[in-house]
């Protein structure tokens, strides 16, 4: 199986600072991609660069083995590039329906007499989050501010797959939530993998990046400390990597 996405020896630079040295990492369809690194290690700029907002200061990126060199975040999101970010982009203060189609909205009627379909809308929207395991929405009329922040999750989810997203960009979407709605979360990563999409994970938890991951990319200061496959490492291991440990100094690149 070939990868869907590829970077190879990536690097960014703002001003002075090198925030990306030399980074390449592959993400394949049906798999979990965890991105690990403390604050500051590069997981940020990383993602923009796979989502279109910046681009590379040197280095490749392929898709579908295929170079290419995105302009925007539209450019990805043509070539099916999802990305859910933490706070979830949605807007509390307007429907469940509203939220998931944010000016895609089905319409009816033509020229001039064409009008936002609304029952569509609604039928859309609930189908899609109710695919996703969310039982408790009822009525996609329902503002987003009264949802759970696992339900947020949810939903931006199945909006990103509904709109063809194959690579899903996932980041930190657990940072901010219990550990209930963690697992709904992690439950919807495992399904979207099963359906074949490829997600990149970025988390600074190693006992989510664990529970879900098939490979590992470590990010240290903007450079790979190590990358792994599920099972090559134990989550003590893990964790002494992600708080800059010893292997990473055996390798050369310590302080």
């Amino acid at each position: 199986m070939s990868a869907l996405m590829t970077l190879q020896s990536v690097s960014r630079s703002f001003g002075n600072n090198l925030a990306l040295d030399d980074v390449s990492l592959e993400a394949y369809p049906g798999e979990v991609h965890c991105l690990l690194g403390d604050n500051g290690a590069g997981k940020s700029t990383l993602i923009k660069i796979m989502s279109g907002v910046t681009p590379p200061s040197s280095g490749t990126l392929t898709f579908d083995g295929r170079p290419v060199a995105f302009r925007s975040p539209r450019d990805a999101k043509a070539y099916g590039i999802g990305t859910v970010h933490q706070d979830v982009g949605s807007i509390p203060l307007i429907s469940v329906a509203r939220n998931f189609f944010l000016g895609n909205e089905p319409t009816k009627g033509w020229g001039p007499f064409r009008r936002l379909d609304h029952a569509t809308a609604n039928r859309i929207a609930l189908e899609q989050i109710r695919e996703m395991g969310i039982r408790r929405i009822n009525d996609a009329g329902q503002l987003v501010g009264t949802m759970s922040g696992g339900e947020r999750q949810a939903l931006a989810i199945a909006r990103a797959l509904y709109f063809g997203a194959r690579l899903l960009i996932l980041d930190e979407p657990t940072a901010a939530l219990g550990v209930k709605e963690s697992k709904i979360v992690i439950d919807l990563m495992i399904k979207a993998r099963s359906q074949g999409i490829a997600l990149v994970f970025i988390t600074h938890n190693a006992t989510h990046a664990l529970q879900v991951g098939d490979r590992f990319t470590v990010l240290i200061q903007g450079r790979i400390a190590s990358q792994f496959k599920r099972g090559e490492k134990t989550r003590e291991e893990v964790l002494n990597l992600m708080a800059g440990g010893e292997e990473f100094d055996a390798a050369g690149h310590g302080d």
